[in-house]
C-alpha cells in the first residue's frame, strides 16, 4: 500500500460511514421508483408532460422548504438524530402509497409525503455529517455521504429492472417492495451516536437566518441564478424515451448516470477540501452546460447515454460540494440551518424550473427545455465568478468569513 493512500480517507469516523450507508439504503428505496415514475404517470395514468413537471417541481420544492424548517428546528432543539430518524421512517412508509394510486393526484399525494419525509431528514442528517469529522475533512465527509446516496441511486434502478423484466413483477409491486430498503436506512441512522455540541447561549437563543453572514446570502443568490434552469431529472428520462430508447435500456442509462455520480462524489469532496469549493462548483456548472447541450442537440442514443453519464458527473459534484460550501459559511450552531435554507433555495428554484420545463416541453419543443437549462447554467457560472469574492475557492478563507456574524 502506498504511504499516501491512508490520507485519502483520513478523518472519517464510524458515524460518517453509518450516515453514508443510511443514505445508500434510502436512495435504493427512492430510485427503485424514480425512473419508472414518469412512465407510470404518462403511460399508465395518462398524465401529460406538464403534470409530470408540476408533480416533480412541487414535490422537490416541498422537500427543500421542509429542509429549511427542519434544519432550524433541529438546531434549536439540538436533536439532529431524532428529527432525521422521523424523516427516514416517514419517507419509507410513503413508498407503498404510489402503488395504490389510480390517478395522478394520488401520485402527487404520495410524492409529497415521501418528499416531506426526505426533507425532514436531510438537513439534520447533513448536520450530523458535518459534525462527524473535523472541519478540514468536511468535504470528504459530504463526498462519502454523496457516494452512498448515488450508489443507492445506481442499485435501485437495477433492482427495478430485475423485478420487472426478469421476475415479471407488476409495476405497482415495485412501489410496495421499496419500503424494505427504506426501513434499513432508518436502522443505520438509529446506530449513529450524536456528538454533543458546545455552543454559546447566544446561539441557542437566536437561530435566525439573519445570523448567517452576507457571503452566505451571496452564495444563495448564485444558487438561485443557476437553479432557474435546473429542472427535474424526469425530463432527461422522458427525452431518452422520446428518441426511441426502450424502457429497460432507459433504466440502465439512468443507472449509469447514478453510478457516475456515485464514483465522482467522494473525489469531488476530497478535491474541494484541497483545492477549494468554488473551483469544483464552477466545474460542475460547466459540466451541466455541456450535458444539457448534448440532450438538446442530438437524438443519437450513444450521445444521449454519454450526456446522461456526464450529467452524473455534475450531480455528484454539485451535491457534495454545494452542501459543504453552504456549511462553510455557518458557525457550528447554525450548520443545519445553513444547509437547510440552501436546500430550500434549490427546491424552490427546482419547482420554478420544472414548471417552466413542462410548459416548454408541451408548447415549444423538447429541445427547448435543455437550451433553457444550459443558458441558466452559463448565467450561474458568471454569477459564481462575480459574487463569490476572492480567489476561486479557498474554503478555509470562507470559514473565516463565516465566523463573522
Amino acid at each position: 500500500m502506498s504511504p499516501s493512500r491512508p490520507n485519502y480517507f483520513a478523518g472519517l469516523t464510524r458515524n460518517t460511514f453509518l450516515l453514508a450507508t443510511g443514505s445508500f439504503f434510502a436512495d435504493v428505496s427512492t430510485e427503485m421508483l424514480y425512473p419508472i415514475l414518469p412512465i407510470f404517470l404518462t403511460q399508465t395514468l395518462q398524465a401529460s408532460g406538464s403534470i409530470v413537471g408540476l408533480i416533480e417541481g412541487v414535490a422537490q420544492a416541498t422537500q427543500n422548504i421542509v429542509q429549511g424548517i427542519s434544519g432550524s428546528l433541529s438546531d434549536r432543539l439540538r436533536k439532529h438524530k431524532t428529527i432525521a430518524m422521523v424523516g427516514f421512517i416517514a419517507a419509507a412508509l410513503a413508498k407503498p402509497l404510489f402503488g395504490l394510486a389510480t390517478a395522478w393526484e394520488g401520485v402527487l399525494g404520495a410524492r409529497l409525503l415521501d418528499r416531506i419525509g426526505t426533507g425532514t431528514r436531510s438537513a439534520p442528517r447533513d448536520a450530523l455529517v458535518a459534525e462527524s469529522v473535523d472541519e478540514q475533512h468536511r468535504g470528504r465527509a459530504f463526498g462519502l455521504e454523496g457516494f452512498g446516496d448515488n450508489a443507492g441511486a445506481f442499485i435501485g434502478p437495477l433492482l427495478t429492472i430485475a423485478l420487472l423484466f426478469w421476475l415479471q413483477a407488476d409495476i405497482r409491486a415495485i412501489f410496495f417492495l421499496a419500503v424494505i430498503p427504506g426501513l434499513l436506512a432508518f436502522a443505520m441512522v438509529a446506530l449513529v451516536r450524536e456528538r454533543s455540541t458546545t455552543v454559546t447561549a447566544e446561539v441557542k437563543i437566536d437561530i435566525s437566518p439573519r445570523r448567517l453572514p452576507a457571503s452566505y446570502w451571496k452564495y444563495l443568490l448564485v444558487t438561485m441564478i443557476f437553479g432557474i434552469g435546473n429542472s427535474s431529472n424526469s425530463f432527461l428520462i422522458l427525452q431518452t424515451r422520446d428518441i426511441g430508447v426502450s424502457l429497460p435500456l432507459t433504466i440502465l442509462i439512468y443507472a449509469l448516470f447514478n453510478l457516475t455520480a456515485a464514483l465522482i462524489s467522494y473525489p469531488a469532496g476530497f478535491m474541494s477540501d484541497r483545492w477549494g469549493r468554488k473551483n469544483l462548483l464552477l466545474a460542475a456548472y460547466l459540466v451541466f452546460v455541456v450535458t444539457y447541450l448534448g440532450f438538446a442537440m442530438s437524438r443519437d442514443v450513444t450521445v444521449v447515454a454519454v450526456a446522461f453519464a456526464g450529467y452524473g458527473l455534475f450531480q455528484g459534484m454539485f451535491r457534495a460540494v454545494g452542501k459543504a460550501f453552504a456549511s462553510d459559511f455557518a458557525p457550528a450552531g447554525l450548520r443545519a440551518s445553513a444547509v437547510g435554507w440552501y436546500n430550500t433555495t434549490v427546491g424552490l428554484l427546482g419547482l420554478f424550473a420544472s414548471v417552466v420545463a413542462g410548459m416548454l416541453w408541451d408548447r415549444v419543443g423538447h429541445e427547448a427545455v435543455f437550451f433553457y437549462g444550459a443558458a441558466s447554467a452559463v448565467a450561474g457560472c458568471i454569477a459564481l465568478l462575480t459574487f463569490i469574492a476572492g480567489p476561486p475557492g479557498r474554503s478555509a478563507d470562507l470559514g473565516k468569513d463565516a465566523a463573522v456574524v
